[in-house]
């Protein structure tokens, strides 16, 4: 495994604790605005795995189709990839 997926697992462990940890704030019946703090916290984790497992892609898979005369299938991909980030 490489760098950008092993630091990719390392922030889905982290988001998956802190889901965990909302999950029982709420059913503590916490504060609403610690536990809105708390879900935002956990969407910057999964957007950072997402960028870093992104990043893999691009560096390897890409390159490699690239290198290969496939690219363009990748490319497509990838664009896909981007609309969805970009509609939300």
């Amino acid at each position: 495994m490489n760098q950008e997926k092993m630091k990719a697992l390392a922030s889905l462990k982290t988001a998956k604790g802190q889901i965990e940890g909302i999950i029982k704030m709420l059913e503590q019946d916490r504060y609403c605005v610690d536990i809105s703090n708390q879900i935002i916290a956990s969407q910057a984790l999964l957007k950072r795995a997402n960028m870093l497992i992104l990043k893999q892609h691009l560096n390897h898979c890409v390159k490699h189709a690239f290198i290969h005369d496939s690219g363009e299938e990748k490319v497509d991909e990838i664009m896909g990839i981007l609309e969805k980030l970009i509609q939300k």
